[in-house]
């Protein structure tokens, strides 16, 4: 959040006045696993674009001002999410499964934390993180590849040549067959569950992928959303999805539901997933789930920022320059049988469940 709020020798108010008299978006976010940013700009002023990056990525200001104003904004939206019955689950969730490592820890921070981190805490991480060793590059529009390196070199040539990363474990979630309810005087309550998963470089994985879509991966057609919305109407939605990192993988979802009929929402997730594991998707879901699922990718790559988003997954998954060719035939490979097989796989482990709110009639249990 820092990282545009002055740069070499440009202050906050200087460098995002450059941003806006050039139409610059720049922007950066982290997850569990990366460092991401994205630059959007007109080609007229691409080369002011990438200078403004390389600024923000080699010589940062962190000033005093910027550190506690970003701050405290930062610390606001966590007080509030102390409240939110959203957070709170997922939180748990997360903590939960993964104890004492690092994808436990919301990458936000936490109210403990965020006091007490330290304009050197930002700098060292920039030395520590940004570094051409893993860089991950996509540019998408109206350039050619020498044009391309050269702004490459322009905006990443002076970072270190490797990183100083700590070592990460991997690890598998904790916490399968329990169920942890946190009181919460709200009208809903919230719950996020799930469990093990399969990595992305599994020969399996676009089984699971076809079999999380049937049972609940956010489609209309998913078994948890007819049985829990349109038979039952306990939920606005639900769905789950099938989420992995370099040192674990999971599956995870979530509903909100009325107090007092959490306890049937939850007794049908678990059943539907039950019979996905025992029985596998019918040939006809497994039919419809494949065409949807080559129909739809069409939609992640209907803008110049969705394409370099897909190109820059792409490579973090190392599928190969010519996985979007390869796609399509990948979800027709799998046969009925590859499916239930890895339906079993997927969903015989059990899951961890937590709910915030107050469930009438369900408890914490073990």
């Amino acid at each position: 959040d820092l990282l545009d709020e002055g740069a070499g020798d440009l202050d906050g108010k200087t460098f995002h006045e450059r941003l806006e008299n050039h139409a610059i978006e720049l922007s950066f976010r982290v997850g569990r696993d990366d460092f991401h940013g994205s630059l959007r700009s007109l080609n007229e002023h691409r080369e002011e674009a990438f200078d403004l990056l390389r600024l923000a990525l080699t010589a940062p200001r962190f000033d005093a001002d910027a550190v506690e104003r970003v701050r405290q904004q930062e610390l606001a939206g966590l007080r509030r999410e102390t409240t939110n019955p959203n957070n709170i689950s997922s939180r748990r969730w997360w903590e939960t499964a993964f104890p004492d490592h690092p994808y436990g820890r919301e990458s936000k921070g936490s109210l403990e934390t965020v006091p007490t981190i330290t304009a050197d805490d930002l700098r060292d991480y920039v030395r520590r993180v940004f570094a051409r060793n893993e860089l991950t590059i996509s540019i998408v529009g109206d350039i050619d590849a020498k044009t391309a390196g050269e702004l490459i070199d322009r905006a990443f040539a002076k970072l270190p040549a490797k990183n100083d990363l700590k070592p990460v474990a991997e690890i598998k979630p904790a916490g399968l067959g329990r169920r942890i309810v946190i009181e919460l005087d709200v009208p809903q309550a919230v719950m996020t569950f799930g469990g093990q998963g399969i990595a992305r470089n599994d020969p399996d994985f676009m089984a699971a992928y076809i079999v999380n879509h049937i049972l609940g991966g956010g489609s209309f057609s998913s078994r948890l959303y007819k049985e829990v919305r349109e038979k039952r109407g306990l939920a606005y939605g639900v769905s789950d999805s099938l989420v992995w990192f370099k040192r674990a993988a999971i599956v995870i979802g979530g509903t909100a539901t009325r107090a007092d009929r959490t306890g049937d929402a939850l007794a049908i997730i678990e059943q539907e997933t039950k019979r996905m594991a025992e029985n596998g998707p019918t040939p006809e879901e497994l039919v419809a789930a494949k065409s949807y699922l080559k129909g739809a990718y069409a939609l992640s790559l209907d803008t110049s920022g969705k394409i370099a988003s897909q190109l820059t997954q792409i490579q973090l998954d190392r599928l190969g320059i010519d996985y979007m060719e390869r796609r399509g035939a990948m979800i027709d490979a799998v046969t009925i049988a590859d499916a239930r097989r890895v339906a079993k796989r997927l969903y015989s482990g059990g899951m961890l469940v937590t709910v915030a709110g107050r469930p009438k009639g369900l408890t914490s249990s073990e």
